[in-house]
This record gives C-alpha cells, structure tokens and sequence, in this order.
C-alpha cells in the first residue's frame, strides 16, 4: 500500500500492507494445491500459522464481508468490503461512495484508490494466510523471545519482503506466536530498519466457518485501536 494514501486519515495504519496481486486468495495456484496436501509434520512455520488459522477452510470460502474500523482517541474511520475471491469482485463501501470493481482488470482513479485500501485492509484480517500467499518474501525464525507489548516469551518469525515490487518493498514484520501457532503480537518495520515504525496486538479471535480472525489490534498506549465488525464468511 502507498504508504501516503489517506495519511490525514489514518496516519500510520497503511504502513501494515502488501501489494499481493501475483498470488493471493482470489487464485487457487499449484503452490497452494500441494500445500494443502502437506501433513502438519511438514509445514513450515508460516505455513503452520496458516493452517492454524484455518487456511484448508479458504477453498470453500464464496464471499466474505467485513467492515475495518480504526480508532485513535474520539476520532473513528471506517469502511467496509464484499469481497468475492473465486471471481475477483469487490464491492467497497464507506460514509459517501459504494464502488464495484474486479481485482485484475483495468481499474479508473476511484476504483485504484478502493483497491489499494482493500489491500490493506485484507492483509491486516487474514495476516496467517497472507504468510502463504505473499510472493518475494523471506523467512527467518527466533525462539524465547520477550513480546513488546504483553511481555510474554514467545516464538517470533519475522517475514521480510522483496526490494522489487509492491506498494512498500523491503519491509519485515516480526509476528510473536504462542505454543498455538495463533499471532499474538506484530511488529512493523519499514524498509527493514531496525527500530519499529508499528506495534500492535492480536487479539479477540473468533471462529468464522472454520477460519479464525484477531478482531482486534492495539498499541502499547491503548490510544490506537484497529478492529473488525460485521464479519460475515460465507
């Protein structure tokens, strides 16, 4: 995501997103087919974080819906999407515009800007399956390690992105997992630097038709809360 779109708005939340349009949700490529023939014994990390988050249910997902909401202190953003995986379609809602658009196809200036915000808004939903569909990345792994915010030992793996392609190339993640597999915690890290541009929880999980979202992420401050509602997965 162009990490100056709808900045007045919500500031730092568009750092957190990828341009995944090589392989995503909307494909069902020879990767994903034999992954899915894996056994757990021989997943990967990322791949494990998948699956446990529900990643064999995204075949029969038809349609999902959500609405992505942001809060800091007494102002509130939100926005909502339909989105239709097997055929492409989205359908982005906000206070002022309904706009329809299918991801591949030659898109006008309205319909660029609700993609992107769709791109954003969906790796920050279904971040597990995004470790599985985001091409160019690299993976590392660090064990005991202190979560920034709740302090807790956890598992980390960080996810570092290309420098070639994308809205914003080179930057990593570092995700704290539990025992469970299930994200806790994620720090954001533009351009790989090592100081963190983000840190947020993950948290309020919930069980959607088998695929489990963190509805909610929040700072250390408690002033930034970003969160879900009217989820729907059909």
């Amino acid at each position: 995501m162009n990490k100056y779109l709808w900045i007045i708005a919500l500031c730092a939340v568009f750092y957190a997103c990828k341009d995944t349009s090589k392989t995503d949700g909307e494909q069902q490529t020879t990767s994903e087919e034999t992954t899915t023939e894996k056994t757990e014994t021989k997943l990967s990390t990322a791949e494990t974080i998948a699956y446990k988050s529900g990643f064999e249910k995204w075949k029969d997902v038809n349609e999902i819906s959500f609405t992505f909401n942001v809060d800091r202190g007494e102002r509130h953003f939100e926005r909502s999407f339909t989105w239709y995986p097997k055929t492409k379609k989205v359908i982005y809602m906000n206070s002022k515009d309904t706009i329809a658009f299918e991801r591949g196809t030659e898109l006008d200036s309205l319909q660029t800007n609700a993609d992107q915000a769709f791109i954003n808004d969906r790796y920050w939903l279904l971040t597990p399956f995004q470790l599985v569909w985001d091409e160019g990345t690299t993976f590392s792994e660090k064990e005991n390690q202190i979560a920034p915010i709740s302090k807790d030992t956890l598992s980390m793996l960080t996810i570092t992105y290309g420098a070639d392609g994308g809205y914003t190339p080179g930057d990593a993640y570092d995700l704290y997992y539990g025992k469970d597999f299930m994200i806790k915690e994620w720090v954001f890290r533009e351009g790989n630097q090592e100081a963190p541009s983000m840190i947020n929880t993950f948290e309020d999980y919930e069980d959607y038709n088998g695929i489990k979202i963190a509805k909610t992420h929040r700072d250390s401050t408690g002033s930034f809360k970003l969160h879900f509602t009217n989820i729907v997965v059909k």
